[in-house]
């Protein structure tokens, strides 16, 4: 059993490079398991006979409400975790304490708000994302059962970072394994053997969800954990949400403008290519997220020795723990744009065999994922900003990839090549090339006299 102390002299003392694998690993193992939720649906779906690739492209079109309830837990816990780790850091777990407490009430609101509004205006959203006359019928009914169980996503997703960042990423690991696994063995028993299509897709992935929030809930309120959910700090304070929300806005931008991002980028595949060009875009934004999650595995193994050891003014830690993190992030991303660019057929072919689906799909990845390998680079920056508290410089970072740059390419670049398609596809690599060597730029212009007031003993 570990105590407050042991997880506050591991985070302060431990190598940084072996204590980063060890947080991190787990925490990636996590988030590799965590996509099996989102990845899972869509293999036995895309495998359904006869329907399979209306149906896939039907499931793709509800990313847009799996992005919204993701965004609105990221604001409160990704807010609050690195705020609760930064209070640990200082020695006053008692305000970590509230900020989890005050996350948690906040989390459980927001879902059931989640809710109300997915279930009276889903269908209107859905003919906006894009959807036909042949994938409605397989969108709507899977986008109700996953809004009505928000509040165990956002309990398993959103608790589940509190346990993270005091250094439990195994515990951390377990929460996910044991939904994901659930989610396994239910999809296969709802879609085939009950006959229950994609209604019973859904309902195995928030049954699964619903085991992992109660899991991660128990250790929160158990006498392992060294922050503990208390009755007492359930109230939220607007004192306290603030400082969170303020923070948590960056990856909520983020993955909320993954969902402007997915309606942007059906409404102008459907307008050039139809379903199939959707459908290409459903399994190349999957593939996507088969390298971008685990990533942010690794960034929310690092964050905990970043935001601890920045409270305990302990610069150089900071910034051997930030150096860690780009080395091996980069590592990851070139490792996976290498696979996918020489075997895009292999990552196809799990989720569709459809051969015009593949035939489009091949080439569509390859130049959606182009410059895949330059990543690395904004994923490190992205989180060390977090983790250090820098609100503005995080939000900047959060905003221009997307927001600034990659929705507006969608739109723009088809009016300068003849093959509209592949213009839309190709604004992804455009933006990404541009995002990173910005952030990189940024992150030297910000990080760099961050440390030096701290090394110098001033408030940054």
């Amino acid at each position: 059993m570990r105590n407050e102390r042991d997880v506050s002299r591991q985070l302060a003392t431990a190598p940084v490079g072996k204590l980063l694998l060890k947080l991190a690993a787990p925490t990636v193992v996590a988030q590799l398991v965590n996509l099996l939720y989102n990845i899972v649906d869509r293999i036995y779906i895309g495998h359904m006979p006869d329907v399979g690739r209306p149906a896939l492209t039907g499931i793709g079109l509800c990313f847009p409400v799996i992005c919204f309830i993701t965004a609105f837990t990221m604001l409160v816990a990704q807010g609050g975790a690195p705020r609760a780790a930064i209070a640990m850091g200082e020695g006053d777990n008692v305000q970590a304490e509230k900020i989890m407490g005050s996350c948690f009430t906040c989390l459980v609101g927001t879902a059931l708000a989640l809710t109300v509004l997915f279930w009276v205006f889903g269908e209107r959203l859905l003919w906006l994302f894009g959807c036909s006359e042949d994938t409605i019928q397989y969108a709507l009914p899977y986008m109700r059962i996953y809004s009505s169980g928000s509040l165990f996503v956002m309990m398993a997703l959103g608790m589940n970072t509190f346990v993270t960042t005091q250094g439990f990423a195994t515990v951390s690991m377990r929460t996910v394994l044991i939904g994901a696994v659930s989610n396994i063995i239910l999809d296969p028993v709802f879609i085939y053997a009950l006959h229950m299509g994609v209604r019973g897709a859904a309902l195995a992935t928030i049954l699964s969800q619903a085991i992992s929030g109660i899991w991660v809930v128990r250790f929160l309120t158990g006498k392992q954990t060294a922050l503990r959910l208390r009755r007492c700090n359930l109230r939220p304070s607007w004192r306290i949400m603030a400082p969170v929300l303020a923070l948590g806005v960056s990856p909520f931008i983020m993955q909320s403008t993954e969902a402007l991002l997915n309606i942007s980028f059906n409404a102008s595949l459907q307008r050039y290519g139809g379903d199939m060009a959707v459908g290409a875009m459903t399994i190349a934004s999957t593939v996507l997220q088969m390298v971008w999650i685990p990533s942010q595995g690794l960034g929310q193994g690092a964050q905990p020795i970043i935001s601890y050891n920045y409270g305990a003014r302990n610069a150089a830690r900071v910034k051997e723990a930030f150096f860690a993190l780009l080395k091996v992030s980069c590592l990851l991303m070139v490792s996976f744009w290498l696979l996918v660019q020489l075997f895009p057929r292999v990552f196809i072919g799990i989720f569709n065999n459809d051969p015009d689906l593949m035939d489009t799909a091949v080439w569509t990845l390859r130049v959606y994922t182009a410059v895949l390998g330059m990543f690395g680079v904004q994923m490190s920056v992205q989180q060390t900003f977090l983790a250090l508290g820098k609100a503005k410089a995080s939000l900047f970072i959060a905003c221009l990839r997307k927001i600034i740059l990659l929705i507006p390419l969608i739109f723009i670049l088809p009016h300068f090549f003849e093959n509209k398609v592949f213009a839309v596809f190709l604004a992804e690599p455009v933006s990404d090339f541009i995002s990173a060597v910005t952030s990189a730029i940024t992150f030297y212009l910000v990080f760099r006299p961050a440390m030096a007031k701290l090394e110098n003993g001033e408030n940054s």
